[in-house]
Parts: C-alpha cells; structure tokens; sequence
C-alpha cells in the first residue's frame, strides 16, 4: 500500500498540481479556517470502500467499509499489518484518492466527489505530507525543499524564505539550510520533510510510518517532535506499527486495522 502515496509523492511534494491561488496568507499564519475545538470530529468517513483494478481479473479491495470520525486537534494513529489498508485509508482522509463507494467529509462538507482542482486547493490549504521516504529532491538545498510546495501558492519569494528559514530554525536544522538534500543525514531529511509539511501552515499534518526508516534515536527525536505538535493543538495523523510511537503519551488515540477493516475494540 505503500505505492499508493508513492503514486501521488511528486505532485504534492512539488507543488506542481497545485492550483494557485489569489489569497496569500499574511506572515507565518495561514487562511481562514473553520473554528474547531479539541474533540470536535472534523473528518468523517462513512462506510468508504475502496478497489483497485476494479472489474478486472487483479480486483482488489482496500478497504471494505470504514466508518469513523477523526478529531481536530488531536494525534491519531492508524495501526495495522501490511495490507491491512491503512495507508490507503490515509490517501483517502488526505484527498490523494477518492473513494470508490462511500463518503469522506471535512468540517462536515463532503468532498468524496469533489473536481481534482477543487481537491488541489483543499490539499494545499489543509493538508501537509510527510511520506515514509521523505522524497526530497536531490540536487536542490534543505530551503528550497521546504520551499516548494509553497510557490504556486503566489507569496512573495521573501515572505517564503522567511517562513522556511523559521521553520528550519525550529526544527534545529538552520545550519543545514543551504546542504543539498543528499548531503542529509536521515534525521535531517526528516526534519527537512516536517518543515516542507508544515510551509503553507495546515491545518492537519499526515505522515506515513514516520519512524519506518529511523533509528532507535532519530525516532525519538521525531516523537519529541511530535509531542511539540500536540501540546500546541496541531491535528496528526499517522500510520504506525512501531511501539514506539503508537504507545507514546503523544498520540490521543490508535485506531486498529486488518483486512479494510476496523478492528473493534
């Protein structure tokens, strides 16, 4: 499941697909967004099924009815084996896929039919990605990376590097601004990776297996991170098998899969 979100890297992580817009966000904030309280559900998925290679010979069903509702403001962890769907569950609460049957809402709009242009703009505004391979582009530096999803948005390239730079600075990485993305360290990649998720200030951050290539230390390091994301309100959701991050004080709830399917409890 993981080519799933593969699918999808280049054109979220370059921002090429994405609409511009007439609207700038004003300093490091962002656009007007509904209010959400802690605990309010703010995506709701009823009874979402979705196939690949539908009516051939390799059909295959990912998930074969999801109902549930994710709260704002808190870190959700979708838990599973391989193949139990929970990466295609993710795609679909990110507005990567459409579902093949059922309804995905947000802030109690459904959008499971929605034009790609329309689903482009929700991606930008509310959505920010970081994928299990981090997928920076080589060649290119730490700054311009977490720069770029945030071009076609239409910002002042100064309000940009400003942004970056402050995003860069918080995750600790401003000595590494200007290194290219393969001169990284892993940690840094992902930190780089966060800071490009975080650039046009989402509303929700997704992340698959975030800790799939790390270390013992740098998954710590990340879990820091993420404990810094939850004591400031942030939405998160994340899919996850490893202990160490779905036991952690950090995430408010895990939510079992197996075969596209919730695991009751």
């Amino acid at each position: 499941m993981l080519a799933t979100l593969d699918y999808h890297r280049s054109r979220l992580a370059s921002g090429v697909t994405v609409a511009r817009s007439a609207s700038r966000p004003s300093g490091l904030g962002a656009a007007r967004r509904p209010d959400c309280t802690v605990g309010a559900s703010m995506i709701e998925l009823r009874d979402v099924k979705k196939a690949f290679n539908q009516g051939q010979h390799n059909e295959y069903w990912a998930l074969s009815g999801i109902t549930l509702n994710l709260e704002a403001k808190r870190v959700t962890a979708l838990r599973g084996p391989s193949g139990s769907g929970k990466t295609t569950l993710l795609t679909l609460i990110g507005c990567l896929a459409r579902p093949t049957s059922g309804r995905v809402s947000l802030h109690g709009r459904d959008i499971s039919g929605l034009p790609e242009r329309f689903l482009t703009e929700i991606r930008r505004q509310t959505f920010g990605f970081v994928f299990q391979q981090f997928n920076l582009i080589r060649g290119m530096s730490a700054l311009e990376n977490v720069m770029l999803p945030a071009f076609p948005t239409g910002r002042a390239h100064r309000e940009l590097v400003e942004r970056a730079d402050a995003l860069l600075e918080r995750l600790r990485l401003t000595h590494r601004r200007d290194a290219r993305a393969e001169w990284l360290s892993g940690g840094e990649q992902q930190r780089v990776a966060i800071a490009r998720a975080l650039i046009n200030d989402p509303e929700v951050l997704i992340a698959d297996e975030p800790t799939a290539n790390l270390d013992t230390a740098l998954a710590k390091e990340f879990m820091a991170i993420l404990e810094g994301f939850g004591a400031e309100g942030r939405t998160v959701i994340l899919t996850s098998h490893d202990p160490l991050v779905v036991e952690s004080a950090a995430v408010h709830r895990v939510i079992d899969m197996r075969d596209g399917l919730l695991v009751e409890q």
